[in-house]
């Protein structure tokens, strides 16, 4: 793809919410923080805004840099800027990092204002549900109604689907990017190893690691090794590593062989030292209670009738994790209440991840859509 300039420096922001937020849990949050970014211009109506909603492991950080030498643009920087699929010369892009995060929002590594403490182990679960409200409060100090899209892939799909249900009048369009309408039992499968991975790490203390001085890093590694291993294809493992050897002979021991073993141990190191183990277990949990049909007796058509906005769905042929059934699900509850929707499958080699990768078909679906409500 051609080299389109970025969206530059940026600095996130925190916005403070002493309103206590009821979750859906029946825990109360007393008061919390929310760390954001924003890039592009809010026009006069403050109508053309566009809430970026992450996935699992992602951050409020989704464009741009934080300073000239930094080698880790945001995590969708190849979709958002100047000129790019989400064109920040029209929208006003916001990303926010979720409750319950590592990043800045208020989570389990923040203070509890009632004891002085680490919330650690005490810290709430919480639910796709409750990061759309939080989400709406932000809209709300932010001076905005409605938004002109509210875009998310694979978890952050599931929050922009939700939100045109608890919030119908405040999204004109939802991207619904690598989702699903609820987890499959495989996959909720795959969330429980991963949490037990954590939870049966000595260094996790029941949540408390922090008093400890320590992390559960053993546990997230593996965690994170095995989440890997989900959002790649097989194909997309083939070609990138294969069967090759590191040292170009096999050594008969258990030590990294292959260059596949390698890159799994890196990922999972580099993510030991940049997660939470207490927001992990959150998000994964947010994943598996995610079912809006679930108070429909199943039936998503029912679930999906208060939805009001116009809707593209995407998914990836490869992606075996959220598959293109899964999307045609959704599609199928929309067009079941007359909605609007675009539906794309593109051909992708890359599996779950292909939501994040600079695929040309991919992007020019994106911004046609994108051209045509702006």
């Amino acid at each position: 793809m051609s080299d389109i300039s970025s969206v530059g420096i940026v600095v996130p922001q925190t916005a403070h919410f002493n309103e206590p937020l009821a979750l859906k849990s029946g825990a109360v949050l007393p008061a919390y923080d929310l760390v954001y970014e924003t890039y592009g211009t809010l026009n006069a109506d403050k109508s053309n805004a566009v809430l970026i909603c992450h996935a699992l492991s992602g951050t409020h950080h989704v464009a741009g840099k934080y300073s000239e030498n930094d080698k880790y643009p945001g995590w969708w920087d190849n979709m958002i800027g100047p000129g790019k699929p989400l064109d920040t010369n029209r929208f006003f892009v916001i990303g926010v990092n979720n409750l319950g995060g590592c990043h800045g929002s208020t989570g389990p590594s923040s203070i509890n204002p009632g004891t002085g403490k680490l919330w650690g182990s005490t810290f709430p679960i919480v639910t796709v549900e409750d990061w759309v409200q939080a989400q709406s409060r932000l809209a709300d100090q932010l001076g905005i109604k409605t938004f002109a899209a509210i875009v998310g892939g694979s978890l952050g799909g599931m929050q922009a689907l939700q939100w045109t249900l608890t919030f119908p009048d405040r999204v004109r369009n939802a991207l619904v990017i690598a989702a699903a309408p609820n987890l499959t039992a495989q996959n909720m499968a795959f969330n429980e190893v991963a949490r037990q991975a954590i939870i049966t790490d000595p260094e996790f203390h029941g949540g408390d690691y922090y008093e400890h001085g320590v992390v559960p890093r053993r546990g997230l590694r593996i965690a994170r090794m095995l989440g890997h291993i989900t959002y790649l294809s097989d194909d997309a493992m083939g070609d990138k590593f294969g069967r090759k050897l590191r040292s170009g002979e096999i050594k008969y021991s258990f030590d990294v062989e292959f260059e596949m073993e390698s890159y799994l141990r890196y990922q999972g190191d580099k993510f030991a030292e940049s997660f939470d183990a207490n927001t992990y277990l959150r998000m994964t949990r947010a994943l598996d209670y995610f079912d809006p049909a679930a108070d429909c007796n199943g039936d998503l058509s029912t679930a999906l009738a208060k939805a009001k906005a116009d809707f593209l769905v995407i998914s990836f042929t490869s992606d075996w994790r959220f598959s293109p059934a899964r999307s045609r699900e959704i599609v199928k509850a929309l067009l079941d209440n007359e909605r609007s929707v675009a539906y794309a499958e593109i051909t992708a080699a890359h599996g779950h991840d292909a939501f994040l990768m600079p695929d040309q078909h991919y992007h020019d679906i994106v911004r046609a859509y994108l051209e045509n409500i702006a």
